[in-house]
């Protein structure tokens, strides 16, 4: 094979690798954000209890 058509090749297959790359690279930097958009969600309020002294239950404190 003449050199040119060996290096083309190269050219062509290097060319293959970086795109495979780039769409691998931008799938796991879309799934990474998913995933830190669910994490940086606000936590649930918590809720303070209270024991009430007749029944001897914890409630919800009415703040």
């Amino acid at each position: 094979m003449p050199p040119l058509v060996i290096a083309a090749l190269g050219v062509l297959g290097a060319a293959a690798l970086v795109k495979l790359l780039a769409s691998e690279s931008r799938r796991v930097n879309e799934a990474l954000a998913r995933r830190r958009a669910a994490e940086a969600a606000p936590p649930e309020p918590v809720t303070r209890l209270e024991r009430d002294p007749q029944s001897g239950a914890y409630r919800p404190r009415a703040d």
